[in-house]
């Protein structure tokens, strides 16, 4: 009985996350690649419960929804933030497993490059 009971607990919770996959969806961007979006889904699906809106509204949701775009700016396009934000997003994207990202040089990079 034991085996039944865990195979229904697997089955559970792997409707669980169809349904969160499906519902987090809808937040692709069409300019996203699969990379791209398959990086923001995890950010997003590893917050949601904490981020979830409460009846009364709030916009928990959409601001998780704008860190995520934060983190995925700054990751694959090179774009600047303030540091407390950026130290935000890049605590909570912590352990999230991107592949050959690319890299940037930054203006003030550039510069010294030229003054010397």
């Amino acid at each position: 009985m034991v085996g039944g009971e865990a195979a229904a607990a697997v089955e559970e919770l792997i409707s669980g996350v169809r349904q969160a996959t499906d519902f987090a969806e809808q937040f692709r961007s069409y300019s996203e690649s699969e990379k791209q979006w398959k990086a923001r889904m995890e950010f997003i699906l590893r917050h949601l419960p904490d981020y979830r809106d409460p009846p009364d509204g709030g916009g928990r949701l959409d601001q998780l929804l704008s860190l995520s775009m934060v983190w995925a700016n700054h990751l694959f396009l090179g774009c600047s933030y303030n540091k407390d934000l950026l130290d935000k997003v890049m605590e909570m994207a912590d352990g999230i497993e991107v592949e050959d990202l690319p890299q940037f040089t930054t203006r003030s990079e550039l510069m010294k490059k030229h003054q010397s």
